[in-house]
């Protein structure tokens, strides 16, 4: 039964909240609190339909109730049965639409983190193809992208890239990529023109909101270095790197993609709370009694998720069983069709 009093209780609370004129400062809290509200005003509008209708079953009802014309009642009694119907349609709506309201979106911002895998500079090349196309991706889906740190390799590939993207639905969308991607082809450097097999690995942290994760200062160590590039090369000759240490577990993260001490040690930080984040979740899932989850886990940075063939121009997903061709489109990009696929699956 559809406790309608309650929705509407709570579209009036939320109303009330958004017209304090001190919730501006506290932005995060807005931003909940107004993604909310346009997930009920469809119920609401459903609501007032509802009771539009109710009300003309009652008229009716009056109507029959008063004998005064065998026609006007049985008019009224033909008005009634479609009212009902429109009643049980609109109900079964607001059912409906309050599940899909109540379902959490998920996190609207991820840490990817790509890291180059068995294969030598084959591996390092894949993981920037990698980025490439996760970052193409978010150009189509109008997420932001914005590179916490990053290991150039030195024939232009990436030994390792981490890096953040913001928008609507991106965890939800992004989580199933985490795991270790596989390409087969002939490298650059091949020259018998053999087929290699090389790996890389992908993980995608939910970044936690602001007061989710809370990290005493005491409890860090920062260290600052020259930043450098592929074959140690000085890039930066000021110490602009942050390696920052936490104590309580000896997590070490580092970034270095700034040319800014502070924006670096800002990266840093979003990493180490992402990766306690993560952590906190396997000590969650662990705890749960056998169920398994399909998000963050251990198992998953070393899970075989997916084959990019290129001789064969397919892509195959191993956990969905499925395959797509057009590999170099996919690469550009186009990675719609295959994240909804096993969105769709899950």
């Amino acid at each position: 039964m559809i406790d309608i009093e309650s929705i509407k209780k709570e579209y009036e609370d939320i109303l009330n909240q958004l017209s304090d004129p001190e919730l501006i400062s506290d932005f995060e809290k807005f931003e909940e609190l107004s993604k909310r509200k346009s997930s009920l005003e469809k119920t609401m509008e459903k609501i007032k339909e509802l009771e539009t209708i109710r009300n003309r079953i009652e008229e009716n009802k009056v109507i029959i109730s008063a004998n005064e014309s065998p026609d006007l009642a049985s008019l009224a009694e033909t008005e009634i049965a479609q009212f009902q119907e429109k009643e049980k349609s609109l109900e079964k709506d607001i059912e409906n639409l309050s599940k899909v309201a109540e379902t959490p979106s998920g996190p609207q911002a991820a840490i990817i983190e790509i890291r180059a895998g068995t294969g030598g500079q084959e591996a390092a090349l894949f993981a920037g193809d990698l980025f490439k196309m996760y970052s193409k991706y978010a150009q189509v889906k109008g997420w932001k992208q914005k590179v916490l740190d990053s290991r150039p390799s030195e024939l232009s590939g990436l030994k390792e890239i981490i890096f953040e993207l913001k928008g609507s639905d991106v965890f939800s969308k992004m989580k199933h990529e985490g795991g270790v991607h596989r390409v087969q082809r002939i490298p650059a450097t091949e020259k018998n023109g053999r087929i290699h097999t090389s790996t890389a690995s992908v993980a995608v942290l939910p970044k936690p909101k602001k007061a989710e994760i809370k990290i005493r200062p005491e409890d860090l160590k920062v260290d600052t270095y020259h930043s450098s590039g592929p074959g140690g090369q000085y890039v930066n000759k000021r110490m602009t790197a942050v390696r920052i240490t936490y104590l309580p577990t000896g997590m070490v993260v580092a970034s270095q993609s700034e040319r800014n001490m502070l924006q670096n040690k800002e990266n840093a930080l979003s990493i180490l709370e992402a990766r306690i984040l993560e952590e906190k979740l396997k000590e969650e899932e662990t705890k749960m009694s056998g169920k398994r989850k399909t998000q963050i886990g251990g198992a998953k940075r070393a899970e075989k998720i997916r084959t990019y063939n290129f001789p064969q121009d397919r892509i195959t997903d191993h956990r969905v069983k499925k395959s797509w061709h057009n590999l170099e489109k996919i690469l550009d990009g186009n990675l719609e069709e295959i994240t909804s696929s096993i969105q769709n699956s899950n």
